[in-house]
């Protein structure tokens, strides 16, 4: 989508769409500026049938035959005084969604005033571009429905231009990020997930590495290796790196869990448990990949970025792992499993002691860790475990300017008791009651002291059943935007 800026009055402006966002004070003084496109006296009224009073998420369209532009879109958002980036969000969702069937041009005139010019326009443009994707590759005959290939932001100052550059690449990445965890398992093997960042890696200059099972065994991942006894797919761990070109002042890893379909194993997922969806458990590792595809294009100065996958997966044969099962990670700790479907953080664990190896400032990992998380947290909240207050703060912020909402939990020590052993250093589960803390505890025996580490459980966000404004149904591709912000400080 070509992105544009202009100042031009609406009564200039040519184009398929015109989206006008207004606040509930003073409407008809805001509709002024529809002056010369239709009749103001006539729109009022209209309006007033409608009980239409700019209460966030109301929406009114009016299409003209032969007219420039065909549809205009008035959508509400709320009260001037309690507007928020969110609602602009919001409100260009429905814009989007709106300007389906039309081609061309789509023209966008919010309250920027209210914010920072940048910021509010990036947020409108991506989420624009990001309401209306559609993954039609598995379709026999697949119908795209029409958009606009244009956006113009009216009223954004023409020197406020620079923001314009980092939306394609992220929403790019968003959307490689969709693809990968919408795909089907017989599709996406881990085979396949390391052949797309091989591809990610030579088209924007990244470097590459795939160790194969025996290069894993020789760096002795048996915590890793025993999630894909099951399968009859070979493991692929995945190492990209991005090296800017300028000297480094900071080195940073990303760790995606990779499983690109879970089981359950022997403790199978029965019932409510969703087998059938269990393909979005490599959401972290889509995630990854997407912020590497968007980061390789952007290109940021100053920071070295490693992007690391376990990837496998969590399969049922005669050779799979069994309960009460003990191995033995690569930093020498021994873990019993007590439950086979406790499975990503086996394959985390190793990946974390990889990690931690090449010596970063910082390590954040993304999985689709616990239905402990779902639960605490809904669908629309990522929780955020996090052993350094400023990496918090930096993540939270970078999560907050592109609308990825996290929320800090907390590493309740005295928790870990409930990992205990009798046999070996640590189990793989604790008690129900606070599994996702526990999950996030049985991750920090694998980081070594001294390094800022941050886990983040997008099991309830990876994945929306419904529409939900930025997101269509589907996946979602949560994460790619805070790690890209977070990485390129973009924001920070």
């Amino acid at each position: 989508m070509k992105i544009t800026v202009t100042q031009k009055n609406l009564s200039e402006w040519s184009g398929q769409v015109l989206a006008i966002g207004l606040v509930e004070e003073n409407i008809e003084n805001q509709l002024k500026k529809l002056n010369g496109l239709c009749d103001l006296e006539s729109l009022f009224n209209y309006l007033k049938s409608k009980d239409f009073s700019a209460k966030s998420g109301e929406m009114v369209k009016l299409e003209f035959l032969n007219s420039s532009p065909e549809k205009i879109i008035l959508i509400g958002l709320g009260k001037s005084e309690e507007l928020s980036i969110n609602d602009l969000r919001e409100g260009a969702c429905l814009a989007s969604r709106s300007s389906i069937g039309s081609t061309g041009k789509i023209g966008v005139l919010f309250p920027w005033q209210t914010f920072e010019f940048d910021i509010a326009a990036q947020a409108v443009a991506e989420s624009i571009r990001l309401s209306i994707f559609k993954d039609l590759r598995f379709s026999s005959d697949p119908k795209p429905s029409k958009s606009p290939q244009e956006l113009d932001l009216i009223g954004i100052p023409e020197d406020t231009t620079d923001f314009i550059s980092n939306i394609d690449p992220i929403c790019s990445g968003v959307e490689l990020a969709r693809k990968l965890v919408g795909a089907p398992p017989n599709d996406l093997t881990p085979s396949k997930l390391a052949s797309t960042a091989k591809e990610v890696a030579k088209k924007f200059q990244l470097e590459c590495k795939i160790l194969e099972r025996a290069d894993c065994e020789k760096l002795g991942m048996g915590a890793y290796l025993a999630v894909d006894q099951g399968s009859d797919l070979e493991p692929k761990f995945i190492h990209l790196i991005y090296k800017p070109k300028t000297n480094i002042k900071r080195r940073i890893a990303v760790i995606g869990k990779g499983l690109t379909f879970d089981s359950g194993g022997y403790n199978l997922k029965v019932g409510a448990s969703q087998i059938e969806m269990m393909k979005y458990d490599m959401g972290g590792s889509a995630s990854i990949i997407g912020a590497a595809r968007a980061i390789g294009e952007i290109a940021p100065i100053g920071t070295e970025i490693h992007f690391i996958v376990a990837s496998c997966e969590n399969m049922v044969n005669g050779s799979a792992v069994h309960p009460g099962d003990i191995v033995k990670a690569s930093n020498g700790k021994t873990i019993e499993i007590n439950n086979t479907d406790a499975e990503g953080r086996l394959t985390l664990a190793d990946a974390l002691v990889y990690a931690c190896k090449l010596k970063p400032d910082s390590i954040v990992d993304l999985a689709t860790l616990t239905g402990a998380c779902v639960i605490a947290l809904g669908e629309e909240i990522a929780g955020l475990w996090v052993n350094d207050d400023e990496l918090a703060q930096e993540l939270e912020q970078a999560s907050s300017l592109c609308g990825e909402k996290l929320w800090r939990m907390p590493l309740q020590k005295s928790y870990k008791k409930g990992l205990k052993s009798m046999l070996a250093d640590i189990k793989n589960t604790g008690p129900r009651a606070g599994g996702s803390i526990t999950a996030a505890l049985f991750l920090t025996e694998f980081i070594e002291k001294g390094i800022s580490w941050a886990h983040i459980d997008i099991a309830g966000t990876c994945w929306t059943d419904k529409d939900r404004g930025i997101d269509p149904a589907g996946a979602t591709g949560f994460g790619v935007r805070t790690l890209v912000n977070w990485a390129c400080k973009i924001g920070i």
